[in-house]
């Protein structure tokens, strides 16, 4: 089989490993990262996507599915351990994410990452062909591009990072901070969420690597980078199509039916203690202890995905959200009526489409998040132009999606009082707000993301 002219690096590969009546098959996995990046690599034919199966053991030969090569990275239990659940998941997250935990650094960790990096950096030189297109995905691979530019120097190399990229004071503190920055700068575009992800980039880049600003981007060692924000969307147009469909329709009048017509506020994130689900639960507790609300007027339905449980920290988190619910429900509830409806499932994509649709209110929270899909998502499932989005300041996606109820969730009564306003809103600024978000999600989807990076890419 030849070598390709575009591949996609990222940590994980676009399917994941099912197994029915005791065979095993590969599924594409959900998601609009998946979506907007399989055309591209449909384009031309023969389009490459390398990453981890998922796998904590066993090896596997490329593959061909859904019309593209998939070339597995093979990862032992201990590197998975060293390399995702350490540097990447204990050190890198909670350091891009403001240290809302505390960042862990361990040097083994570190040499694990370098050579896993390395690993996916072979694979992919091994694969592509003269003068191919590499676009490289996320915080788990900052280094691929800088091994890649080494071993071939004649290809065309992007970088994208899907979550927040800190300031100086606190990237400062990361041990291989310069390592890390030298390792993205072997890329010939560098993409982030937002403008202030970018700069912080550059002018880190500047103080720890010598870089020098040019038109933009940086220059170093007599070559120019391109340094931009490319916010990154959704399928909206799936969304909005789900939401049409007449199952969805009648799921969600079953939700409602099942909830006894109360108003339905909804949060639905990866357990994950970036996403504040615990500040929006104590914002919720608030409104019922304050009267600004009561159990027979509104619930709180609050959906998590389980990830990472092998790093302490999320285990933790788990606690702490079961405890918050059961003392709400202790404390407001009543026989066959409970204030939060607690959900740690995967949903499939019409029973999420459908609790989209049938929330009034969506609460999304986090204490720093890059972009936040499910902000989007949300927007894009209610054809109607009703409900009303709650965000906070510090995502990504609330620097586009201006007509939401914009919150710091630092602020616990200041969120409790946007929950009460969110309730209340009348149907005109319910539908004036939402149609304006509406015409921001579906205008900037992700395709255009996909399209504009690659034309960028390009030159």
């Amino acid at each position: 089989m030849g070598r390709s002219d575009i591949l996609v690096v990222a940590n994980r590969l676009p399917v994941r490993r099912m197994r029915q009546g005791g065979k095993a098959r590969w599924e594409t996995s959900p998601g609009g990262l998946v979506s907007a990046l399989m055309p591209v690599l449909k384009e031309r034919g023969n389009g490459c996507w390398i990453g981890w199966t998922g796998q904590r053991s066993g090896s596997f030969r490329p593959f061909r599915h859904a019309g593209i090569r998939n070339v597995p990275v093979s990862l032992t239990r201990e590197e998975v351990g060293d390399y995702y659940d350490g540097m990447a998941n204990s050190s890198l997250w909670p350091l891009y994410h403001d240290v809302v935990r505390p960042p862990v650094y361990r040097r083994y960790w570190w040499y694990a990452y370098e050579s896993i990096n390395s690993r996916f950096a072979e694979i992919a030189a091994r694969e592509a062909a003269e003068g191919a297109f590499v676009w490289i995905h996320d915080y788990h691979l900052h280094l691929v591009p800088g091994f890649l530019r080494q071993l071939r120097p004649d290809l065309r190399i992007g970088f994208f990072l899907h979550i927040p990229f800190p300031g100086r004071g606190l990237f400062a503190q990361l041990p291989w901070r310069t390592q890390i920055l030298k390792g993205t700068l072997g890329a010939d575009v560098v993409g982030f969420q937002t403008k202030a992800g970018a700069r912080n980039f550059r002018d880190l880049a500047r103080r720890f690597c010598g870089a020098t600003l040019a038109p933009g981007g940086l220059e170093l060692e007599g070559r120019r980078i391109q340094v931009d924000a490319f916010p990154i969307s959704i399928d909206a147009r799936r969304f909005d199509e789900l939401a049409r469909r007449e199952e969805t329709i009648l799921r969600a009048e079953e939700f409602r039916r099942r909830l006894l017509g109360r108003k339905v506020m909804l949060g639905v994130d990866r357990l994950d203690y970036t996403k504040g689900i615990d500040i929006r639960l104590r914002a919720f507790h608030e409104l019922l202890r304050s009267r600004l609300a009561g159990i027979d007027d509104v619930v709180f339905i609050q959906s998590v995905v389980a990830s990472r449980e092998q790093v302490e920290a999320y285990g933790e988190l788990r606690s702490e959200v079961e405890e918050l619910v059961g003392t709400i429900n202790g404390e407001f509830g009543e026989v066959g009526k409970v204030a939060v409806q607690y959900l740690r499932q995967n949903l499939g994509p019409v029973e999420l489409v459908a609790m989209y649709r049938a929330a009034d209110v969506m609460v999304v929270t986090p204490y720093r998040d890059g972009m936040n899909l499910v902000a989007k998502e949300y927007v894009a499932s209610h054809p109607e132009e009703d409900g009303v989005l709650v965000l906070s300041e510090f995502t990504g996606a609330a620097t586009e999606l201006e007509q939401a109820l914009v919150v710091n969730p630092h602020d616990l009564e200041g969120l409790t009082a946007s929950m009460a306003r969110a309730l209340r809103m009348e149907v005109p600024e319910r539908k004036k707000r939402m149609r304006a978000l509406r015409k921001t999600v579906f205008t900037h989807d992700v395709h255009a993301w996909a399209a504009g990076f690659m034309s960028r890419l390009a030159g």
